[in-house]
């Protein structure tokens, strides 16, 4: 049997912002404590959530879902989401998807393509 993909959220909280550390994978079995860790945020009042990726090692389609998901969440409540720090294979997947500056940031997405 396999073992499970583990991924730890670690949220450290300032006024209204919080700063998310994940370190794992987010897959199909991860990605819903990705989304509910993300909503918890909006629903305590955080206006802008940072997400450090420098330390997930694998990230599918149910993981960019999750992080649309929450963009699209925080933008309709006027709050911000942004991801920092991707891995190279992140960095990839959201430039072949056109989703990097939603996620990173306009300026970010363009340096990371840069590359």
């Amino acid at each position: 049997m396999p073992s499970p993909h583990l991924l730890n959220v670690h949220r450290h909280d300032g006024r209204n912002r919080a700063l998310i550390t994940l370190d794992g994978e987010i897959d199909l079995t991860s990605a819903p404590l990705l989304h509910a860790s993300l909503r918890q945020c909006l629903c305590d009042g955080v206006h802008r959530m940072d997400v450090d990726l420098s330390t997930v090692t694998f990230c599918d389609c149910s993981g960019l879902n999750a992080f649309l998901t929450a963009a699209g969440q925080t933008a309709a409540v006027g709050s911000v989401l942004r991801l920092h720090h991707p891995q190279p294979m992140l960095a990839r997947l959201f430039a072949m998807t056109g989703t990097g500056p939603l996620l990173l940031g306009p300026r970010e997405a363009a340096r990371l393509r840069a590359r």
